[in-house]
């Protein structure tokens, strides 16, 4: 099982000193059991005068800081080790029952909130997979929608705040990772799946992973979760077209994407003292 070495680095910059509400940060890694957090470190200057640590319902670490001091930068660094196993899925892994779908569905699995209903362009596309008689393959239907988000669908980096909705991006065939994620969440929970959003990191191999490397953007990663009975919940990454969480590390599940927004808060002066926020993001795989 390889280890992760995850650093995410926040640094907010100001004119001048500013002040600082409160700021809520999901960075630390779930307790699941393909991935083991070893070593955590939080490091945020200026110093908090408060710093707690919650789970919330779906079992994400959820820290929050409070702050009694004025500064011109504002600087979060989390820094990860962790113990991360692939788990594939495969067609053999699903219960009999749920082979073939419409199936009966499983009762325990953790809530998810009732989904909205589907705008009637994304019930079609979902509908599309399925044969004229309305049933399919549950292996073919879940893989097959990943694949197709990941060939037809252009996939973009977007830095705007926010996420589109499926219908749009349905329409115009380009989003983000999270953006595809929704469309597929949104889709299979039209056909009676429970699927879910979740955000976390991707390990891209390459050949700079040593200590000495550069700290590189793009590493933060969105994808879907979806109970199969049998496997229980299953990774689907359609902006890779992957299945399984090979080189996914997750840090939250979410109902709402709103939910897993990795830093949040206020801060307290001119809207012109706002000069810059820059994220850097690098996981790297270290012997263990």
């Amino acid at each position: 099982m390889p280890i992760f070495v995850i650093k995410h680095v926040t640094t907010y910059h100001y004119r001048q000193p500013v002040a600082f509400g409160e700021h809520r940060m999901m960075l630390r890694p779930r307790d699941d059991g393909d991935q083991i957090v070893l070593d955590t470190e939080l490091a945020i200057a200026p110093t908090p005068c408060r710093l707690s640590w919650t789970r919330d319902d779906l079992g994400n670490h959820v820290a929050t800081a409070e702050f009694d001091n004025r500064a011109a930068e504002l600087r979060f660094e989390s820094t990860i080790r962790l113990d991360h196993a692939a788990m594939n899925f495969a067609a053999a892994d699903i219960a009999d029952h749920a082979r073939v779908f419409p199936f009966a569905c499983d009762t325990d699995h953790p809530p998810v909130a009732p989904p909205a209903p589907a705008h009637p362009r994304v019930q079609s596309w979902a509908e599309g997979f399925l044969r004229a008689d309305g049933t399919t393959d549950t292996y073919g239907l879940l893989v097959g929608m990943t694949q197709t988000i990941k060939t037809k669908f252009k996939h973009a980096a977007r830095h705007q705040k926010g996420i589109q909705t499926p219908e749009y991006t349905l329409k115009v065939a380009s989003g983000s990772c999270r953006d595809h994620a929704l469309l597929m969440i949104a889709a299979l929970s039209h056909l009676g799946f429970a699927a879910r959003f979740v955000s976390g990191y991707l390990y891209l191999p390459s050949d700079d992973d040593g200590e000495e490397a550069v700290l590189d953007g793009g590493n933060t990663h969105a994808w879907a979760q979806v109970y199969v009975p049998g496997p229980g919940w299953v990774d689907f990454d359609p902006a890779s077209g992957t299945v399984g969480n090979q080189n996914l590390v997750r840090v939250a599940v979410v109902n709402d994407p709103r939910h897993a927004i990795p830093l949040s808060g206020s801060w307290f002066g001119r809207s012109a003292d706002q000069i810059a926020m820059k994220v850097a993001v690098r996981v790297a795989a270290a012997s263990a």
